[in-house]
């Protein structure tokens, strides 16, 4: 579903929402359009466990009520583990996820690029294009996108230029854009004003064209970090970390983009992504 608006909804489920429906995800794209919310991310990082009879009935809802969906893929995938039977695995996990956000009507499934805390930066960016290079020549994506995720840890690949130099193989492979990621891994003051956000979306668009960086799939919250980057997730009441919303806001409205923003903050993501929501409407 491409919109020509700005979508936004929580990464997985809500405490609020936890509270109504146990945590039964087929209720989570009813719960945030009632909410006023537009998109939801679907949360495997701990492994996909729900049947395919589930995630099928889950797309299902999310047609009904108008609910973007996008697929978060297991946390132990490793682009750039040393151990090929590792980098095979994840191959084999891909897979699954590709099926599953199939199965949901998902048009991205967002990975993590990997760790290169024991090896060289190059040597990590070379094994992670090694297994992705056997994912695109291997896998059926169902016209499903395959998502790098920008990160934040320094010991981790992810910077910004790293998942574009990526995704430069082929155009099935897009950047997913963790604001608070990148706040983290550089310690704070990434993104003072809107003009610092937007340079991430010219940046973007210079790389893979204007299409991927208007619709550009982001990640959103403020993130505690030490000397080393990320530490933990917060939620927007926690306002000595950062990094603002508003300027993102700013520059998504100024620029008429129509970024899908996914909210993860720690318990308060359906509430912190609709605070966003209300803000950009506030500024047209």
């Amino acid at each position: 579903m491409i919109s020509n608006r700005p979508l936004f909804g929580p990464g997985g489920n809500s405490e609020d929402f936890n509270a109504l429906y146990k945590g039964k995800t087929l209720y989570a794209p009813a719960f945030v359009k009632s909410i006023g919310l537009d998109a939801y991310e679907y949360e495997a990082g701990q492994g996909i466990h729900a049947s395919e009879e589930m995630l099928r009935a889950i797309g299902r809802e999310a047609v009904a009520h108008g609910v973007h969906m996008s697929f978060h893929t297991p946390y132990f995938i490793s682009l750039s583990s040393t151990e090929e039977q590792k980098r095979i695995n994840s191959v084999r996990y891909i897979a699954d996820s590709l099926y599953a956000a199939h199965c949901l009507g998902a048009s991205t499934i967002v990975v993590h690029t990997g760790s290169a805390g024991k090896i060289s930066r190059s040597d990590a960016m070379a094994l992670a294009a090694d297994t992705l290079a056997m994912a695109l020549e291997q896998l059926d994506f169902y016209g499903v996108s395959l998502g790098l995720e920008t990160m934040g840890k320094q010991n981790q690949l992810g910077t910004l230029e790293e998942v574009l130099t990526l995704c430069a193989m082929d155009r099935r492979l897009v950047p997913v854009v963790d604001f608070g990621h990148l706040n983290a891994r550089d310690c704070g003051g990434v993104f003072p004003d809107a003009d610092s956000y937007r340079r991430v979306f010219d940046r973007i668009a210079e790389a893979k064209g204007d299409e991927v960086a208007r619709h550009l799939h982001c990640h959103f919250s403020r993130i505690e970090y030490t000397d080393k980057g990320e530490k933990r997730h917060h939620t927007f009441a926690q306002t000595q970390w950062g990094p603002e919303y508003e300027p993102l806001m700013e520059a998504i409205a100024k620029e008429g983009l129509c970024p899908t923003v996914i909210s993860e903050s720690a318990g308060t993501q359906s509430a912190d992504a609709l605070t966003m929501k209300k803000h950009y409407l506030s500024l047209l």
